[in-house]
Formats: structure tokens, C-alpha cells, sequence
């Protein structure tokens, strides 16, 4: 089974076992941290595999968002199961049936009006 393992410069580390979870305990300092170094490590270029694939793609999606992506065109028709705010970092999480995108409280993304209109008629979950 894979996790993220987090190092950080004091040398203390802490294994996650999903995006969610990592999400939960870091700052936002942390996640910028975070897309700095796998930018730094992978640049434009999605890894092959594994959870480095998924989390170059999640945080690719939530500081680089492009109107052009197929993850914008896979959102539609997709109805919101979970809308949840991960305060400490600031980010979004919506869930949909097959599909999950994170985003960045502060960015614009484009999202279709259905998509938004779906995501207010759930109830956000807030996460403190």
C-alpha cells in the first residue's frame, strides 16, 4: 500500500495514507512548500506512476488550473456528493460520483454553472 511521506527540515516525519488526510494537518505554508518541491522535482512532466502521478496531478490542478484540461471537461455531468473546506490550508475538496478535484479557496477555476449550482446545494463541510 502506498502513503505521502512528509520530511521536513528538522528532520521530523509523518506518513499519510491520502491527499485527504495530508490535507487535514498541514498549513498552508506546508501545501505551498509541498507543490514547490514536486514542481521542482517533475516541472510540467506527470510522473508515470503511483502517488507521485496523483499528487503532482492534484496540486497541478489546484495552483496551475488550465481552462483546458481535461479534468474541467470529465466535471461535466458529474453531480457533487461531498463538498468539504479544509480550513487550515484553505482548500476545497469536491467529490463527485468517479472524480475528486481540490482547489485553492482564493483561485477561479472553471467550473460549468450545474457544477457550482450542485456544489451550493450540498452542504459544505467545514473542516476546523
Amino acid at each position: 500500500m502506498g502513503y505521502y511521506q512528509l520530511i521536513r527540515a528538522d528532520g521530523s516525519s509523518k506518513r499519510y495514507s491520502s491527499m485527504i488526510q495530508m490535507l487535514q494537518n498541514i498549513d498552508r505554508e506546508d501545501l505551498e512548500t509541498l507543490w514547490k518541491l514536486v514542481k521542482a522535482k517533475h516541472g510540467n512532466t506527470r510522473p508515470k506512476e503511483g502517488y507521485e502521478r496523483v499528487l503532482w496531478g492534484d496540486l497541478k490542478v489546484m495552483f496551475e488550473p488550465d481552462i483546458e484540461s481535461e479534468i474541467w471537461r470529465n466535471l461535466q455531468g458529474h453531480k457533487v456528493t461531498v463538498w468539504k473546506i479544509f480550513s487550515s490550508c484553505g482548500v476545497h475538496f469536491v467529490r463527485f460520483k468517479n472524480m475528486h478535484i481540490f482547489m485553492l479557496v482564493e483561485k477561479k477555476y472553471p467550473l460549468t454553472p450545474a457544477t457550482i449550482i450542485d456544489m451550493l446545494n450540498k452542504k459544505l463541510q467545514i473542516d476546523y
